[in-house]
């Protein structure tokens, strides 16, 4: 039913939820869930409060009144009393119906959030009710995200609970109906979705709250991964793939003669499971997860050698023209020595070399197209291709990979590989469909990365230390966050700190390169950094993906603070492929969040990307993590959350599995139950899962 129609809502309040929140109906209130809950059956006292405290509520009276400021600026300030000592309210909004509204010798209870100001505490915008012992807030309440506009149009979330009330007290919510099968609401103890649903609004207590949360959490996931895995039993049984049955003479070749260093455990393990896939007769969809320099690369080339060896073409798609020269040139070099014909192919090449790559690849003289996304245009026809790798495969759009499977009748094995870990809980759903190999050693001889975290103060000490290495004849990256100066953020740009690396280290070459120069300058730029005809590497973040200067081996990263994790992980990566110890510099200013420092802590106290991936997963959540946005998976999930509901995940696709075991299509009377709820679900999103 249409949200207008509710107790205390009508027209108006109803166009501004659908417009801000985009609430429409019953239902979509009902399943807009508070984030968070506040225990309003305590009181505390002014005399108590320090500045942990999240929120507070006060009772007492307010002593003065002040009005100060015009226009804009215009605000209203209170002194409030409770015997034990004094705090401050202000209002900047709605000024003059709030002062009016209160007086002084009235008692209040006022609720908001203590912010210490100079030497003592205030409260923006407290709620603030007549204190009535019959009426008081008691118990647990929730908190829902509100937008400014909202607040400003006076829809609070105490508006929005009483709102909510309403609803719950409607015989349409006492009417809703079961959607999972008694048999599992059973076996998992889950309490009933009527219930649920109240208790996710108006807990009754601490431990109703809590089963309501499971409730509901276990039903988000469940359903997503039911999708997910009916999904992958379909296409599995579908979808056809070639059956490389050899492994022949360019394989044999290439590892007894031109392969410099043994192959790692893991790189070994990998190679296993993906000649499993390309013999099974299926199409091999897998995810090759490995951390900077851990050898993704052999393996993509040797799992490209084995297409090859059964009479098929191959191809690797990277992001940018700096990673697909870098993968051509590493793979050019190894694949030459055993006669093998690759070919590079980017938005830069020229019409001759077209032509030639076009030939040859219709000829099938062609054994290896290495690009950019220039490989999916129409123009580009394989004679035969069996194997496509993809490069940091999150930073390609899903339609635009799914162009690759049209290159051949039958679609061409698919290896995606990425240097982003993604912890576990994630990569079950976004890359669902996916099988999952991980490089988790790092080839002998490799040190792990020193991470250092200092203040602006020590810059000095960090000029001497990258000093240090440039006269061992190492060369540096530095970092820096924006590309022109921005008065209103206190960063270093890279403009400015250009010319005083020059300044400061006048006897080195220094290049510079950023996300705005033309891709030949910024090739060019790179190169002379690449081939040692400069000593220092001034940059954004755009050097994240695709250089590869093993004689780099310190890494400095202005304004630390303002990079996530994950980004910060990537950027380390660029030091530490050499044997040379390498260093990162992590320079920051010293007063930081105490999330902001956890965040550099984690930095400094590991190399392991997948912990990385994992602590950032927490900070940021899963929906903001790199990539995930465009998977197609829904991260709109309303209670559930990846980073910290991974055991509730397993249990729901443990669950999934065994129901899709016993009923495959959902036929029986509690499956047709389950479909019409995915149905409902997802039948507007696209599955964009089944694309690699």
């Amino acid at each position: 039913m249409d949200l207008q129609y509710l107790t205390g809502v009508g027209p108006k309040r109803a166009e501004m939820l659908a417009k801000e929140l985009d609430l429409h109906t019953f239902h979509d209130l009902l399943h807009y869930y508070p984030f968070r809950y506040i225990d309003r059956s305590k009181v505390h006292r002014i005399s108590e409060i320090d500045g942990e405290m999240p929120y507070i509520q006060l009772r007492g009276r307010f002593i003065t009144f002040t009005q100060a400021g015009e226009g804009a600026r215009k605000r209203l300030q209170a002194l409030f009393t409770d015997g034990t000592g004094t705090i401050e309210c202000v209002w900047f909004n709605r000024v003059k119906s709030i002062r009016e509204s209160l007086k002084t010798g009235v008692e209040y209870l006022i609720f908001g959030k203590p912010a210490p100001f100079g030497h003592h505490y205030s409260i923006a915008h407290p709620e603030v009710d007549v204190f009535k012992p019959e009426t008081a807030p008691q118990g647990l309440m929730g908190v829902y995200n509100l937008t400014d506009k909202l607040r400003n149009r006076q829809v609070s979330s105490r508006v929005l609970q009483k709102i909510v009330k309403n609803l719950l007290n409607t015989p349409a919510v006492q009417r809703i109906g079961e959607t999972l099968p008694q048999s599992i609401i059973a076996s998992r103890r889950l309490m009933p979705l009527n219930e649920a649903l109240i208790n996710i609004h108006l807990p009754g207590s601490i431990q109703a709250m809590q089963r309501a949360q499971l409730r509901l959490k276990y039903e988000e996931l469940f359903y997503l991964e039911l999708n997910i895995l009916r999904y992958i039993k379909g296409s599995s049984e579908k979808r056809a793939g070639f059956v490389f049955s050899r492994v022949g003479e360019n394989f044999h070749s290439f590892y007894n003669h031109v392969l410099e260093f043994p192959l790692t455990d893991a790189q070994k393990r990998v190679i296993r499971e993906i000649r499993q896939d390309m013999g099974s007769g299926k199409q091999m969809n897998r995810l090759l997860q490995g951390d900077v320099g851990s050898g993704k690369t052999i393996v993509a080339l040797m799992t490209m050698l084995i297409a090859i060896d059964n009479g098929f073409q191959a191809c690797i798609m990277a992001p940018t023209e700096i990673l697909a020269t870098q993968h051509f040139e590493t793979i050019n070099a190894l694949a030459s020595r055993i006669g093998l014909n690759v070919a590079l192919l980017t938005g830069s090449t020229r019409k001759r070399e077209r032509d030639t790559i076009h030939q040859q690849l219709l000829s099938g003289e062609l054994n290896i197209l290495v690009g950019t996304h220039a490989l999916i245009e129409d123009t580009v026809q394989f004679r035969n291709l069996g194997m496509a790798v993809i490069d940091e495969q999150h930073r390609f759009g899903v339609a635009q990979r799914a162009k690759l499977w049209k290159k051949n009748t039958t679609p061409p094995h698919v290896l995606v590989m990425t240097a982003t870990p993604i912890p576990r809980t994630l990569a079950m759903t976004v890359y669902g469909d996916l099988d999952v190999s991980v490089i988790d050693q790092l080839p002998p001889g490799r040190k792990p990365v020193t991470t250092i975290m200092r203040y602006d103060k020590d810059r000095e000490w960090m000029y001497h230390f990258v000093g240090q290495e440039l006269r061992k004849g190492r060369q540096a990256y530095i970092v820096y966050p924006l590309i022109e100066e921005n008065e209103k953020l206190d960063l270093l740009a890279l403009e400015e700190g250009y010319e005083l690396i020059k300044e400061t280290f006048p006897h080195y070459n220094v290049a510079y390169v950023h996300g705005r120069m033309k891709p030949a300058e910024k090739d060019h730029q790179m190169e002379l950094f690449a081939s040692h005809k400069s000593h220092i590497l001034v940059a954004t973040t755009v050097i994240e993906v695709g250089v590869n200067v093993p004689n780099a081996s310190i890494m400095v990263i202005e304004n630390a603070e303002r990079f996530g994790l994950s980004q910060l992980h990537q950027l380390r990566g660029r030091v530490g492929r050499g044997a040379d110890q390498s260093f990162c510099v992590l320079m920051t200013k010293y007063e930081l969040s105490r999330e902001t420092r956890h965040r550099l802590e984690v930095m400094t106290s590991t190399n392991d990307g997948f912990v990385v991936a994992e602590e950032d997963m927490k900070l940021r959540g899963p929906g903001d993590m790199e990539g995930t946005q465009q998977s197609g998976i829904a991260f709109n999930l309303k209670v559930a959350n990846l980073a910290q509901d991974g055991q509730i995940l397993q249990m729901a696709r443990d669950d999934a599995e065994d129901v899709l075991r016993n009923d495959p299509t959902l036929s029986s009377p509690e499956g047709q139950l389950m479909d019409r709820q995915i149905h409902e679900l997802f039948n507007k999103q696209v599955n964009w899962s089944q694309i690699s």
